[in-house]
């Protein structure tokens, strides 16, 4: 785009880039501490985002994506001492946690105490990552709680990797609170997830960014 003068208008330098991310989490941290819902990057698509311990936000992210009653939301912490404070990690499953932790794995782990949701756990276990991803990870920081990771399209729909296809797919209808743009999203396979068989094994529940063998 030119300038009054016929110039071109300078490109954002990385200082103004930042600081306009910056904003957007503020923003976005605000909105979740509300009970809002929130449009996120992660490491692999854009997400849905809701502080996982509020029963209006999660009852929130539920209807404004259409999931089916009786299941479940995977969750990202910030840290793995933030897992540990809502769930156990199975011995059996601590090498995983501390070989890709921050990163796309998610383990299916014993929740502890009350504080989650219950529409966040199944079978008094929860889907739980550690996010590789700068924004999700401040996000659940800024909360101080797991936050709510669903990708951010309509149930059945296809998963979005920019903001403008994310604002398509609600358009017309109830939407997210807040979008945290940070432009388009390279596309990555979903994270892996892993649970225990009822043999006391690591088992594969799906096969994603990481590799692993049942």
């Amino acid at each position: 785009m030119a300038s009054g003068d016929g110039a071109e208008a300078p490109e954002k330098n990385h200082n103004e880039i930042e600081m306009i991310i910056e904003q957007q989490i503020a923003q976005a941290v605000a909105t979740l501490r509300n009970g809002g819902v929130v449009v996120f990057p992660t490491e692999t698509a854009y997400g849905l985002a809701a502080d996982a311990t509020n029963p209006q936000a999660v009852a929130r992210i539920c209807a404004i994506k259409g999931r089916e009653p009786g299941k479940s939301f995977p969750l990202i912490a910030q840290s793995r001492e933030m897992v540990e404070r809502f769930a156990g990690i199975p011995r059996v499953l601590e090498r995983l946690a501390a070989q890709h932790w921050p990163g796309p794995l998610t383990l299916v782990l014993p929740v502890m105490g009350n504080r989650l949701v219950p529409e966040v756990c199944r079978n008094e276990t929860i889907a739980i990552r550690v996010s590789s991803h700068p924004v999700a990870a401040t996000l659940s920081q800024g909360i101080d709680a797991p936050i709510v990771s669903t990708s951010a399209n309509l149930s059945g729909e296809r998963t979005c990797y920019t903001v403008e296809d994310v604002k398509k797919q609600f358009e017309g209808r109830e939407g997210p609170d807040y979008y945290l743009d940070i432009g388009e999203l390279k596309p990555e396979p979903p994270s892996t997830i892993v649970d225990i068989d009822d043999y006391g094994y690591p088992e594969v529940l799906r096969q994603g960014t990481i590799t692993l063998n049942s």
